[in-house]
C-alpha cells in the first residue's frame, strides 16, 4: 500500500535527477493560463509571482523531502505568471472592423502565404483616418494581381490600397487560435491587395532592416548561383527565405516528413555548430605548439556559438531558429564549462529559457516536437550508454546511430504531428533514412563553405555540391510522396490527448526506475479518447461563409468557392483526404441542413421547415420561423460555431464563447450568448 515511507523512497531514488521535471511544471503552469476560461487579472498574476518567488526561497532551506512539492508548486505559479505578463507585455492595437484604404509602412519581412502569393509584413504602419493609438502596429497583406515591377527589400517604406480585416479566431471551435497567434506576434489585422505596391523611400540604415536586407541579399545569390527547386531549398536552409520554394514540393516534403530540413530548427542549427565545432577544433589541434598549449575543445565550442549566433541573425530570428539556438547554446556552454554538453538537464534548461522569452511558443507544434525528439533522443542514448553487454562493430555504430535517431525521433513526433496536421507519412522513416545523414555530410557543410567564400567570390563550387545533396533529398521526397498510400489521414484529437501524452512521455524519459513504465498510463487514455473521437455533425465558418454537414460519406461542403481555409481545415480536422469538389458533391445528401449566401438567395428565402438549420450570411427581418435560423445578426462576434443534435433542439457551441473573454478576444464576445439564445428561441 502507498504510504509516506514509499514516497520517500520514490523521492530518494529520484534524487539528482528532477532538474528535469522543472522545465514540465513550468511548462504546466503556461498550459494552465492559456486553458482558462477568462483572463486573470492583474492581482492574480501578480500573486501568482509572489507565490512563485516565496516558495521559492522557502524550499531552498526545506529539507530534501519537502523541497520537491514546495518547488513543483512555485514552478506551476512562475509558468502561469510569466505567460501572463507576456500576454500583457505584447499587447498592441487590432483592427475592430472592416477597412478599405490606402495603408502605409515600412516592410518589415516577405514571404509567401498558402496560396503561393508574395506577402509582406509591415509596421510603422499608418491608416487613413484612424489615431496612432488606435492603429495596429503590424499588419500583413498579400500581394494579389499585377505587381508590375516590385522588388520590396526590408526597411522599405511603401504605401498601396488593401482590404484589411481583424486577425479571425479558430475556423471552428477548439480548433487553432490564429486570432490568440496573431496577438503574440503583434500583428493587429492581415488583408490583401489587388492594386500595385509603390515604394515611397529606400530603405533605412539601422541594423535591423541592414540584417534583413543581408538575409535576402544571400537569399538572392544563392538562387542566381543555383537555379530552381534546389536553389531555392538552399536560399531556405541559408538564410530562412521559403519564396523560391514550390507549393507543390511543399507539399512532398510534408507528405514525405521532409519538412523539418526546410525549416532553420535544430537540426540545422546542430549540424551548423557540430561542423564548425570539429573544423576549429581540428584547425587549432593541427598547430604545432598552439595545440598544445590551448584548450581546443573550448575555443572550438565559442567559435561554434558565435556561428550559431550568427546564422541566428543572418537567417532572420524566427521562433523556431531562436530556440535551436538556444539549445544549441546550452550545449556548447556546457562544454566551455566543462559539463557534459547532451543531457536532460542541458534540454530541460534550454526548454526553461524558451519558455521564459515565448511563454506562448508552448502551445505551437514547433516547439512541442523539437523538445520532444530532442528528450527522447537523450533519454534512449543514455539508456543506450548505460547499457550493459556486447557493443556493436564500430564500423555499425554510424549506421546504427542514423537508424536510432530517425527511428525515435519520428515516433515521439508523430503523435504531435498527427494531432496538428491530421496526417501520418507512411514513407516517413525511409525517407529520412536516406535524406538526414546527406544534410549532415554534405548539405550543411557545404552551406557553410560557401557562406565564408561568398566575399571572395568563390561560392559557386560549393553550392553545386550543396545542390547535389539538396536534389537527391527533393528525389526522395517526391518519390515517397508519389508512393500509393503515402499519407494517412486521421482526425483532430480532444483537447485533452496532447498534454496527456505530453505527461505519459515525460514520466517516462525522466522518472528512475521501473515506475517510469507507469507514464504509459496517461498515454494509452490519451490514444483512447483520440479513436473515440466525434466529429461535429454542422459546422459554420465565421459569419456564415461555409457550411460543413457530416455525411455516411464524410463532410459535405455547401459552395465551391470562397472560405478556402476553412474548408480545408475542417476536412483535414476530420481525417478526410477528399477534395473540396468532392466534399461540394456530398451536400446534396446533407439533410435538413441549408446555406444562404448573398443577398439574392436571401431575397428569395421563402421560409422553412421544423427541424431545419439554416445559415444566411444576410440579415433576416422576416416573420419568425420554425427552425434554427442562423442569419448575419446572430452570427456576429460568434466566430465559427459547431452544432450538435440534442433532444431539446440544438446545441450550439461558439468558438469565441470557447475562447472566453481574454486579452485577444473581441470585446463583443458578452453580446454573443444572448444572439444564438434568440436564434434557438424563435
Amino acid at each position: 500500500m502507498w504510504n509516506e515511507g514509499a514516497l520517500a523512497r520514490a523521492l530518494l531514488m529520484q534524487r539528482g535527477h528532477l532538474f528535469p521535471w522543472s522545465a514540465v511544471l513550468f511548462a504546466l503552469g503556461i498550459g494552465l493560463y492559456f486553458a482558462l476560461p477568462a483572463e486573470p487579472s492583474a492581482q492574480t498574476l501578480g500573486l501568482a509571482g509572489v507565490a512563485a518567488i516565496g516558495l521559492g526561497a522557502v524550499a531552498l532551506r526545506a529539507g530534501w523531502h519537502v523541497a520537491p512539492a514546495l518547488w513543483a508548486v512555485a514552478l506551476v505559479a512562475a509558468g502561469f505568471a510569466v505567460a501572463g505578463a507576456r500576454a500583457h507585455v505584447v499587447a498592441a492595437p487590432v483592427l475592430e472592423f472592416r477597412y478599405y484604404g490606402a495603408v502605409e509602412g515600412r516592410v518589415r519581412a516577405i514571404d509567401r502565404s498558402a496560396s503561393d502569393a508574395l506577402r509582406l509584413t509591415l509596421d510603422e504602419v499608418r491608416l487613413e483616418r484612424m489615431a496612432p493609438g488606435e492603429t495596429p502596429a503590424k499588419v500583413r497583406v498579400a500581394l494579389h494581381g499585377a505587381q508590375g515591377f516590385l522588388d520590396p527589400v526590408p526597411g522599405t517604406r511603401v504605401i498601396l490600397t488593401a482590404f484589411l480585416s481583424p486577425p479571425q479566431g479558430p475556423v471552428e471551435p477548439g480548433g487553432f487560435d490564429f486570432r490568440r497567434h496573431a496577438w503574440f506576434q503583434g500583428l493587429g489585422a492581415v488583408g490583401y491587395t489587388r492594386t500595385p505596391v509603390l515604394v515611397l523611400a529606400p530603405p533605412s540604415a539601422e541594423m535591423a532592416a541592414a540584417v534583413a536586407r543581408a538575409r535576402m541579399a544571400l537569399s538572392a545569390r544563392v538562387q542566381d548561383a543555383l537555379p530552381g527547386e534546389a536553389g531555392g531549398f538552399a536560399a531556405a536552409v541559408l538564410s530562412g527565405d521559403r519564396s523560391g520554394i514550390g507549393q507543390d514540393t511543399l507539399r512532398a516534403l510534408r507528405e514525405s516528413n521532409l519538412a523539418h530540413l526546410l525549416a532553420i530548427s535544430g537540426l540545422h542549427m546542430g549540424l551548423l555548430a557540430g561542423f564548425v565545432f570539429a573544423a576549429l577544433r581540428l584547425a587549432i589541434l593541427a598547430l604545432p605548439r598552439a595545440g598544445v598549449r590551448l584548450p581546443a575543445k573550448k575555443l572550438a565550442a565559442g567559435g561554434a556559438l558565435l556561428a550559431a549566433a550568427g546564422y541566428l541573425a543572418l537567417s532572420g530570428g524566427n521562433i523556431a531558429t531562436e530556440r535551436a539556438f538556444v539549445m544549441a547554446a546550452v550545449a556548447l556552454l556546457a562544454v566551455m564549462l566543462d559539463r557534459r554538453a547532451i543531457s536532460l538537464r542541458a534540454v530541460a534548461l534550454a526548454a526553461l529559457i524558451v519558455l521564459a522569452l515565448r511563454p506562448e511558443a508552448l502551445m505551437g507544434p514547433g516547439f512541442q516536437m523539437s523538445f520532444a525528439a530532442t528528450t527522447a533522443l537523450v533519454a534512449v542514448f543514455a539508456a543506450l550508454r548505460e547499457r550493459k553487454g556486447p557493443r556493436p562493430p564500430r564500423w555499425l555504430a554510424p549506421v546504427l546511430a542514423v537508424v536510432i535517431s530517425s527511428s525515435v525521433a519520428g515516433a515521439a513526433t508523430a503523435p504531435i504531428g498527427a494531432a496538428h496536421f491530421n496526417q501520418l507519412s507512411h514513407f516517413g522513416l525511409p525517407a529520412n533514412l536516406l535524406a538526414v545523414p546527406l544534410m549532415g555530410l554534405l548539405v550543411i557543410p557545404a552551406g557553410v563553405v560557401a557562406i565564408l567564400l561568398m566575399p571572395l567570390g568563390g561560392e559557386a563550387v560549393p553550392l553545386r555540391a550543396m545542390g547535389l545533396g539538396l536534389d537527391w533529398i527533393l528525389g526522395v521526397a517526391h518519390r515517397a510522396a508519389g508512393m500509393p498510400n503515402a499519407v494517412g489521414h486521421v482526425p483532430a484529437p480532444p483537447p485533452a490527448v496532447l498534454p496527456l501524452l505530453a505527461l505519459g512521455g515525460a514520466f517516462v524519459a525522466l522518472w528512475r526506475g521501473h515506475g517510469r513504465w507507469a507514464g504509459l498510463v496517461p498515454a494509452l487514455v490519451a490514444l483512447a479518447l483520440w479513436t473515440g473521437t466525434a466529429r461535429p455533425p454542422v459546422l459554420v465558418a465565421d459569419e456564415g461563409a461555409l457550411v460543413g454537414v457530416m455525411t455516411a460519406d464524410g463532410r459535405a461542403l455547401s459552395k465551391e468557392r470562397g472560405a478556402g481555409f476553412p474548408a480545408s481545415v475542417w476536412l483535414e480536422n476530420d481525417g478526410d483526404g477528399a477534395t473540396r469538389a468532392e466534399a461540394v458533391a456530398r451536400w446534396p445528401e446533407a439533410g435538413p441542413v441549408r446555406h444562404v449566401w448573398g443577398k439574392r438567395h436571401a431575397a428569395n428565402f421563402e421560409g422553412c421547415a421544423p427541424g431545419e438549420i439554416v445559415v444566411m450570411t444576410e440579415r433576416y427581418d422576416g416573420p419568425a420561423q420554425p427552425c434554427l435560423l442562423l442569419d448575419a445578426r446572430r452570427l456576429e462576434g460568434a466566430g465559427s460555431l459547431a452544432i450538435w443534435p440534442d433532444p431539446g433542439g440544438h446545441i450550439i457551441e461558439s468558438a469565441t464563447l470557447r475562447e472566453g473573454r481574454r486579452l485577444w478576444t473581441p470585446a463583443t464576445v458578452a453580446e454573443v450568448p444572448a444572439r444564438l439564445a434568440a436564434a434557438q428561441a424563435q
